[in-house]
């Protein structure tokens, strides 16, 4: 795992209930006893920002990435990638997970474009923590002025890149990546739920 990442850790931060996980008969059998899978059994993701895939109520399995998209359309895609389990959705895109490398693969049907998104599911659990810690604990201070308040948001943000791009560049390596819009969003105070600190700052 690039990333140190607990079920305690995140159960102190937003509470067991706000945890989603995955089970492992939700997987294909080659990705059952993956790194990756185990993580998302075990330790999970908040909910928020990133939606993990709920599996179907009849078969108990997770789709896989050729019934939610035509794999055909991704010329940049792996040949074996329409049989990788689709364990989220981030933005626009369906996050598929490769049981081989253990990568988190961006599939964006609108755009028909595909790119490996996390070296493996520690990086995908920690960003998005990081991002929905700061999305319920920022607020704006009553003696600073607004600008300044985005300044230090900027601030905040940039630093979940910085610091997950030290260890994983996948999330950020350019500005096109989900996770560089979702970071663009959160810094112009546009993902702030009705309940948080951060958006009664905003809107009262």
């Amino acid at each position: 795992m690039l990333f140190d990442v607990s079920r305690g850790e995140l159960a102190d931060t937003f509470g067991e209930h706000r945890l989603a996980t995955l089970p492992a008969s939700a997987f294909p059998p080659l990705a059952a006893d993956t790194e990756g899978a185990r993580l998302l059994r075990t330790v999970g993701a908040p909910t928020g920002t990133l939606l993990l895939r709920a599996p179907d109520e009849e078969s108990g399995r997770l789709p896989l990435v050729r019934d939610v998209v035509h794999a055909e359309d991704f010329e940049a895609a792996s040949r074996d990638a329409g049989g990788w389990p689709v364990i989220g959705w981030l933005l626009n895109a369906h996050l598929a997970l490769d049981p081989g490398s253990g990568t988190v693969y961006a599939f964006d049907p609108d755009e028909e474009t595909v790119r490996k998104l996390h070296t493996d599911v520690s990086s995908l659990v920690r960003v998005t923590a990081r991002f929905q810690r700061l999305l319920e604990e920022f607020t704006f201070a009553d003696d600073e002025d607004e600008e300044a308040g985005f300044e230090r948001l900027e601030r905040a943000v940039e630093r979940v890149r910085r610091e997950t791009h030290d260890v994983d560049p996948l999330p950020f390596q350019d500005d096109e990546t989900v996770w560089s819009v979702v970071g663009e969003e959160i810094a112009m105070g546009q993902r702030f739920a009705g309940d948080s600190p951060g958006a009664r700052s905003l809107y009262g």
